[in-house]
């Protein structure tokens, strides 16, 4: 990765991103998201050429950037915070465009069984290891359970960014897809009624505050409730915006503005932004199913820079000079029995639900990524602890979130990958950008030898449909075409039929193209010169035919073979394993 730095002659620090302005140093942001843009990119194609998530790449620009480099310092990161936050809205927004009212009653009770299972798993396995191994560090018995009741709330937050960008990655679609993106969008919702839960517990053992358990549950409720209304509220003044305007720029400018509305306004109450965001993508998803397709495309492509930022942003945050031998086994056994906890508990969840073996075997390891939340949650408890415990939960969370940061977006990959949705759910715009030539070309083209007769020629017209027929010689080189035009002269030509042959009338090959180019290019050159066929010959130097690529029947193929990926998804066995 250093020679990225090396390459664009990278030598900045975090002074020097800083610009005088009446005598104050402020931070020159739009220097530091142009490298942090950049390089992420940079970072994200790397780790991709070795089959590795783009996310993966970007945390690993945030780590060279932040504790290594020292560009991006932690107090800077803490600043960019309501830039983060929004970035989870978007998230939040993007994943309730996927719950439509179908996915609910299909699969509502397994999610939801499947939702508490998983969360309660991790937090009870982290939290009990977490009280073992705090009771080495402190050696106070009250103090190592409020620790580990702590840590194992906290623990069964996941993070909904980098799973759900590793989704979008690899285009999938399912049911295993349709329960991830049900349980990270609800599990933060659980994680911050576990973690109240914990944390008046907490104080209790501690005897730092005598709240009861029950008043501070009613409040998270309260916030829940409330948090539900704001996007439900601002996704029905937008419905109804979304009835006057149809212009994808005024569309886009109406969403992202909704969208900021419900963020900041989350965050004046101090309440989480992925809830009413994704109460704000649900809501507009299920009442305007045909022209919210519109805006989550709009959005999913306005969004990429803003992605990448987040992500370089949370590599950023970690300070690994910072963790003693103790703490580093503590963290160890966080992230082991977190990850037990969810894999278990999302097996069994999925067993006892009647889950698809799918979902039984494989939601459990794309639940590991963990990141925004559980980072909030460790750092309002180190403020509301003593330096100590919030310390250790901090550095704990911090260090944990960055190893599943890494190793959870590769998990995603391999469970989606096993339970064949990757690539389920693709466009059509997608399948032009991978396929070659062959992949549509007719590869059986009814084609005319060069000395056949006009009137057997006619005799093939009427038992083909094609409209376009390469004329071949003994080798089956190609030396010319007929097209519509030709045809019309041969019949105004059938008094000489005695005579005329298929190289008379031929036309002169103006395109072809060969097997492998990529269908992409193909496409564009045939749409800028209005082109219906194209020959497709063995090799660029040759004129041997093996081919005739037609536009329009490409297409079609296209078409229906992303209706039948999608078909595939959506009808995937259900068998109970």
């Amino acid at each position: 990765m250093d020679t990225i730095f090396a390459a664009i002659n990278l030598d900045v620090t975090s002074a020097e991103l800083c610009m005088s302005a009446s005598g104050r140093s402020e931070p020159n942001l739009i220097l530091l998201f142009g490298i942090i843009v950049l390089l992420g990119t940079f970072g994200a194609r790397i780790f991709q050429r070795f089959h590795v998530p783009q996310v993966v790449g970007y945390i690993v620009v945030g780590i060279l950037l932040g504790d290594v480099f020292g560009v991006i310092g932690t107090e800077l990161v803490e600043k960019l915070e309501p830039f983060n936050l929004f970035a989870l809205g978007i998230i939040g927004f993007m994943i309730g465009g996927e719950l439509r009212g179908e996915i609910f009653k299909k699969y509502g009770r397994q999610f939801f069984i499947i939702l508490f299972s998983q969360g309660i798993g991790a937090f009870v396995l982290a939290g009990i290891g977490a009280s073992v191994v705090a009771w080495f560090i402190t050696h106070n018995l009250p103090t190592s359970i409020a620790m580990g009741l702590v840590l194992g709330a906290i623990a069964s937050a996941t993070a909904p960014a980098a799973t759900v960008n590793v989704l979008w990655e690899y285009k999938t679609r399912g049911p295993l897809t349709a329960a991830v993106l049900a349980i990270v969008a609800l599990d933060d919702a659980l994680a911050l009624l576990l973690y109240k839960v914990a944390v008046t517990t907490a104080h209790v053992l501690i005897g730092t505050r005598h709240d009861s358990i029950l008043a501070s549950i009613s409040i998270l409720l309260g916030e829940i409730f409330g948090a539900v209304m704001l996007g439900f509220l601002v996704a029905l003044a937008l419905f109804f915006i979304l009835k006057f305007i149809r212009d994808d720029d005024k569309i886009l400018a109406f969403a992202l503005a909704s969208l900021m509305i419900v963020v900041g306004v989350a965050m004046t109450f101090e309440i989480g932004p992925i809830l009413p965001a994704m109460t704000l993508g649900i809501t507009i998803a299920n009442l305007a199913p045909r022209q919210s397709k519109n805006i989550f495309e709009l959005i999913k492509k306005f969004s990429p820079p803003i992605y990448i930022s987040f992500f370089v942003l949370a590599g950023a945050h970690m300070e690994f000079s910072k963790i003693s031998t103790l703490m580093l086994i503590m963290i160890l056994v966080y992230v082991t029995l977190r990850a037990v906890g969810k894999i278990a508990g999302a097996w069994w969840g999925g067993k006892y639900s009647g889950a698809p073996k799918a979902v039984q075997k494989y939601l459990g390891i794309c639940l590991l990524p963990q990141a925004g939340v559980a980072i909030g949650l460790a750092i309002l408890a180190g403020h509301q602890f003593n330096a100590e415990f919030g310390k250790i939960i901090i550095m704990v969370v911090m260090t944990g979130t960055f190893i599943m940061e890494i190793v959870g977006p590769m998990l995603v990959k391999v469970g989606v990958k096993k339970a064949g949705e990757v690539g389920m759910n693709v466009t059509e715009e997608d399948l032009i950008k991978i396929y070659a030539v062959e992949d549509v070309m007719d590869a059986s083209p009814t084609s005319i030898s060069h000395d056949l007769p006009l009137q057997q020629i006619l005799d093939t017209f009427s038992k083909s449909e094609s409209v376009y027929y390469p004329v071949i010689d003994k080798e089956s080189n190609v030396i010319g075409i007929i097209t519509i035009a030709g045809i019309k002269e041969m019949f105004a030509n059938q008094d000489v039929a005695g005579w005329l042959l298929a190289m008379d009338v031929a036309e002169p090959v103006l395109d072809k193209t060969i097997l492998n180019k990529p269908l992409g290019d193909v496409i564009e050159h045939m749409q800028r010169y209005n082109l219906e066929n194209m020959l497709v010959v063995e090799k660029q130097d040759s004129d041997k035919l093996v081919g005739v690529l037609d536009y329009r029947k490409a297409l079609r193929k296209i078409s229906a073979e992303v209706l039948r990926r999608r078909e595939m998804a959506d009808t995937m066995a259900l068998t109970v394993g």
